[in-house]
């Protein structure tokens, strides 16, 4: 089969399907793409570039539709050679966020394709916006939070289907966009990200960090240090930690950029709160170390004895589906994404995201009763390797690939089989005679004459056909900072 990979990431969540799909002999995978060093053999690059950013007359609201629409361009552009070359795909997946699919259609009308949905933006209660009370939402954003889903909107009325990775993810769309997604829950290396237990029993050793058997490791990853991951309350609970545990490190991966939400007027949340905090911290036992080499993190979270794990209601970080596979320790907090993989008492520790003190005796719990980190562990690990297992993810993408095709074949062959049934065997129109019904009616003197009506029957048109995507269940990450999935 062919297939034509669009994200501007390369690979983006496309990783291991791209791997998976090269491996067969008889798949061509060609994959649009911005610029960027990430290689996978046997994938054929084909690279657009930006011409020019946001436009900065341009209302804020609309800022993010207008370079949907620039990429939208340039991706058409770049289709438009491979259609020119002889280039035709059985079908197209891609990713709707950044608007890089809207034109595809015109290129390749009569192909299907796959969107990636990854979040639909609210301002009522439960999602990500106005979550946190330390940062209202104030009402002038209420229109600018709207409009970031017009690519969404138009993506959701365009031809294709859809695909989403968790149940909250999907939840977020509107009820009349639910038929159009299908869940495809993403699965992990159960063989790369695997529990080590003897790390712990000799010195861990990061750059020029080391955490000896005596030591506790707590742990805490994300792609940026950010509120939306909670780093900020994280941050406030060390203090107790620190002193209820003084043989415990801290280890922070995570840049100084903002993945999500609106940056600070100057400076990082490391160094706000770091100032925040002055002096109430152990900085000797508190390391930051940026983002790291893949292999480095999956050595720390085989090491940690307690990882820690917080999110507004917003898309999950792949970290979370690692640390379960590992089976770390986890204190998680309660909100929704985070309950879709964890159970409280049962895989994890799950704490309100608001409030440090309980963060902080959620970690305490973890280091200090071993019997209970040890069944958190083996529990969580298991939970992994019936929901999250890459072989069973592969086969429900490729089967989730087929069901799109063959639906998508189904819809445009029917309305064609419909009209040639129709040209072939025309309606038969047959005209009875009328008969006359005489009444005899005294209307001024005169006797008139009643004509009968004929009821004509329009000749019935074929029934639309009405497909949904079939529900299914079940990045690389060469490391941490060269992934830009979901942090």
């Amino acid at each position: 089969m062919k297939y034509l990979f669009i994200h501007q990431n390369f690979p983006g969540q496309y990783l291991h399907i791209v791997r998976h799909l090269v491996q067969n002999d008889n798949n061509e995978v060609v994959f649009i793409s911005e610029d960027n060093q990430n290689v996978i053999k046997g994938v054929r690059r084909v690279r657009y570039r930006m011409p020019r950013g946001a436009a900065v007359q341009a209302h804020l609201a609309v800022r993010e539709l207008d370079m949907g629409m620039v990429r939208a361009s340039e991706v058409e552009r770049a289709a438009r050679t491979l259609k020119n070359l002889g280039f035709h795909p059985d079908i197209i997946i891609g990713h709707h966020g950044w608007g890089e699919l809207l034109n595809i259609q015109d290129v390749y009308p009569d192909v299907p394709v796959l969107g990636y949905f990854e979040f639909y933006y609210h301002t009522e209660p439960g999602f990500d916006v106005g979550f946190d009370p330390e940062f209202p939402l104030q009402p002038q954003m209420l229109p600018i939070v709207r409009a970031k889903n017009a690519i969404n909107l138009l993506a959701l009325t365009a031809p294709g289907y859809g695909q989403t990775p968790t149940d909250f993810q999907k939840s977020a769309y509107p009820a009349w966009a639910a038929d159009k997604i299908s869940v495809l829950r993403e699965g992990v290396d159960l063989d790369a990200c695997k529990p080590d237990p003897k790390l712990a029993k000799k010195t861990f050793n990061l750059g020029d960090i080391k955490i000896t058997p005596k030591n506790k490791l707590i742990t805490y990853v994300s792609r940026d240090l950010e509120p939306y991951r909670g780093f900020h309350v994280f941050m406030r609970a060390l203090p107790r930690i620190l002193e209820e545990e003084p043989n415990a490190h801290v280890i922070m991966v995570g840049g100084d950029g903002v993945s999500y939400g609106a940056p600070l007027a100057s400076g990082c949340w490391r160094e706000k709160m770091l100032q925040e905090l002055e002096g109430q911290l152990d900085l000797s036992r508190v390391h930051f170390v940026g983002k790291v080499d893949y292999r480095d993190f999956l050595r720390l979270l085989q090491r940690s004895d307690a990882h820690v794990y917080l999110t507004y209601p917003f898309v999950a970080s792949w970290s979370l589906r690692e640390a379960m596979a590992i089976g770390c320790a986890i204190v998680g907090s309660a909100t929704a994404p985070v309950q879709e993989f964890l159970t409280d008492q049962e895989t994890a520790i799950l704490v309100p995201f608001t409030e440090p003190d309980k963060i902080a005796s959620g970690v305490l719990e973890l280091l200090r009763n071993k019997p209970l980190a040890t069944r958190l562990r083996r529990a969580v690990r298991e939970k992994a390797e019936h929901t999250l297992c890459i072989k069973a993810y592969l086969a429900e993408y490729e089967n989730l690939i087929e069901h799109v095709i063959a639906t998508h074949k189904a819809k445009v062959q029917l309305p064609r089989q419909n009209a040639v049934e129709v040209e072939e065997k025309p309606a038969k129109t047959v005209t009875k005679p009328v008969k006359r019904r005489v009444t005899t009616r005294k209307t001024e003197g005169k006797t008139g004459t009643a004509r009968g009506s004929k009821k004509v029957v329009p000749f019935p048109a074929p029934k639309a056909v009405r497909s949904p995507v079939q529900k299914t269940s079940a990045k690389s990450r060469k490391s941490v900072s060269a992934r830009k999935t979901q942090g």
